[in-house]
């Protein structure tokens, strides 16, 4: 046998695999932490599911949408994180919110709570609601009737009123938000309110339906009253519905889930 055909001692032949190499511990672990490092990144700083969980939005959302909210719309306060961490005040990288968003944030009585409602108004804004009209800065904001409308709310509560078209003058030189709103009533105190004046560094926050709603209207010491909310506790833009189930069975009762699934919702967009 030359030396050019004799097999070199310790080498592969061609059909052979290369020996697998075994993952240590310490890999799988520093594996594990950077995913949650990704995650954890993803959903302070860019974007984060939320569940709507009551009817003070309807009819623009529903109860078990799931909306994504957009963190960077509004730069980033300690809210942005997962368990709030206090390690600043303020905000950072922030941008003013505009009139007709649809927005996440902290309830102003206990900031562990995630509120969703619409921004009416802006510091400066002069906001009051009268015979169950909206009066923005002295002017009927406007609305046209859609019609009669019903739905059952969290508490299997029918909720019978009519659907308005409402044209929410924009901000900042945006056009007019177009807006449903839900009117149930034109009485009680919610509909004849004082003038409210928004103080610099806070808004004025509504909910579509306007008669089954916790907001900016009820500036009292009630649990439930939420005053003026500051900009420190935005957390996001809610923009679209991902997905939707109006969930009247048990979560444990799969096979209904198919029949829950809301499919004209996925994707939908969110004004």
């Amino acid at each position: 046998m030359t030396k050019e055909n004799r097999p070199v001692q310790g080498s592969e032949s061609a059909g052979d695999k290369p020996a697998r190499r075994e993952e240590t511990l310490g890999e799988s672990i520093r594996y594990f932490c950077v995913l949650l490092l990704a995650v954890f990144a993803v959903r302070s700083l860019v974007v984060e599911p939320f569940n709507i969980p009551s009817g003070s939005m309807i009819p623009t959302l529903q109860i078990g949408d799931f909306v994504l909210v957009s963190k960077f719309s509004y730069g980033y306060s300690r809210f942005s994180f997962p368990f709030s961490p206090n390690v600043f005040s303020g905000r950072i990288l922030s941008s003013e919110p505009h009139r007709g968003d649809v927005a996440v944030f902290r309830f102003t009585r206990d900031t562990s709570v995630d509120y969703i409602k619409r921004i009416i108004g802006l510091p400066g804004d002069h906001i009051q609601v009268t015979g169950g009209k909206l009066i923005l800065n002295g002017i009927e904001v406007p609305r046209t009737s859609l019609g009669h409308y019903e739905v059952l709310d969290e508490n299997n509560r029918l909720l019978s009123g009519d659907r308005y078209r409402e044209s929410l003058p924009g901000s900042a030189g945006r056009p007019t938000v177009e807006h449903d709103i839900l009117k149930l009533t034109d009485e009680g105190f919610a509909n004849d309110t004082p003038e409210y004046v928004v103080p610099e560094g806070s808004f004025f926050a509504m909910g579509d339906d306007r008669d089954d709603s916790a907001d900016s209207r009820f500036q009292g010491d009630g649990p439930e009253d939420l005053g003026f909310v500051p900009m420190q506790n935005l957390v996001g833009r809610a923009p679209i519905v991902l997905f939707s189930m109006d969930m009247r069975h048990p979560a444990w009762q799969f096979w209904y889930w198919p029949t829950e699934i809301r499919w004209n919702r996925f994707l939908h967009s969110v004004t």
